[in-house]
C-alpha cells in the first residue's frame, strides 16, 4: 500500500507553517514552508495565505489544519490572538474556497498533542497527560488513556484576579516585561501547580517554541508531576493536524 503524504498547517498569531507529512511515520517530506500572519489577520487574509502555503507545495488533496481557536464542526469559536472576525467563521469552508481543497480543522494545542501521543513522549502513556504549548499565549491538550479532550482552554485559567494564565505565563509576556528564564519560571511554575491540582496528571510535556529553552528554567518548576520538554517541539502541530486530517474521513 502507498503511503500518504498529507498536508498540515499550523496557524499561529504571527505565522502560519505547513509541511508534507508522512502520515505513518510522522516525519516531514521535504523542507517547512512558512509564511508571515497578514496584518489584519482577518479570514480571507489568512485563508489567501494559506493558499501560498499549497502552492508552494504544488499540493491537491486534504488539508489539516491546527487552529488557535474552540474549533467545533470546522468552526472558531474564540479568537483570542486573531482578527475577531474569526469568530463564528468556519475554517473548513473559507480555506476551501481559498486553495481548492478539502479541509479539517481542530485547535492547534490538540493538533500537537495528538502528534506527541503518536510518535513522541507521550506515546503508549496511560492515565492523564497534558501538553503545553507555550507560545504567544498557551495551549493545552489533555489525554486520558491516549484518548483526547477536544477544546481544553487551560490557558485561560485564573491566575490572579482578572488575569488569565497565558496574560501571566505566555512566552509572549516573558518577551514583553522583558523577563529572564528564571523569574519566568517561576510565573510558568505557578501555572503548573494550578494544572497540577485540578488535573492530577500522570505526565506534563511542554511544546512550542519556548519548550526548546527547558533547560534555562526547569530548576523553577517544583511539581512532582514529571514535567518534561515534548519530543517534537515546534513540529508537532504540522503533524498532529496531517495525522488527524488522515483519519478524518
Amino acid at each position: 500500500m502507498q503511503t500518504r503524504n498529507l498536508l498540515g498547517i499550523d496557524v499561529g498569531a504571527s505565522g502560519i507553517k505547513g509541511a508534507l507529512v508522512n502520515i505513518e511515520t510522522g516525519e516531514f517530506v521535504g523542507e517547512r514552508f512558512r509564511v508571515p500572519m497578514p496584518d489584519p489577520s482577518t479570514p480571507e487574509n489568512a485563508a489567501n495565505a494559506i493558499a501560498e502555503i499549497v502552492k508552494n507545495f504544488n499540493y491537491q488533496g486534504k488539508i489539516g489544519i491546527g487552529f488557535p481557536s474552540v474549533v467545533k464542526k470546522g468552526i472558531a469559536l474564540t479568537a483570542a490572538n486573531l482578527h475577531p472576525s474569526w469568530i463564528g467563521c468556519n475554517i473548513e469552508t473559507v480555506v476551501n474556497a481559498a486553495t481548492g481543497c478539502p479541509v479539517i480543522a481542530l485547535n492547534d494545542a490538540d493538533a500537537a498533542g495528538m502528534a506527541e501521543m503518536r510518535f513522541g513522549k507521550g506515546k503508549d502513556k496511560m492515565g492523564t497527560v497534558v501538553l503545553i504549548t507555550i507560545g504567544t499565549g498557551l495551549g493545552s491538550a489533555v489525554f486520558t488513556d491516549g484518548h483526547l479532550l477536544r477544546n481544553t482552554e487551560f490557558g485561560h485559567i485564573l491566575m490572579k484576579t482578572d488575569l488569565i494564565a497565558e496574560k501571566y505565563a505566555a512566552d509572549s509576556i516573558r518577551k514583553k516585561e522583558e523577563l529572564s528564564w528564571k523569574k519566568w519560571g517561576k510565573r510558568f511554575n505557578e501555572y503548573l501547580q494550578k494544572l497540577d491540582l485540578y488535573l492530577q496528571p500522570s505526565l506534563i510535556l511542554l511544546g512550542g517554541g519556548s519548550s526548546k529553552y527547558f533547560d534555562e528554567f526547569k530548576g523553577k518548576i517544583t511539581i512532582e508531576t514529571p514535567v518534561e520538554p515534548a519530543t517534537l517541539l515546534n513540529s508537532a502541530g504540522i503533524i498532529g493536524a496531517a495525522v488527524y486530517a488522515a483519519e478524518s474521513e
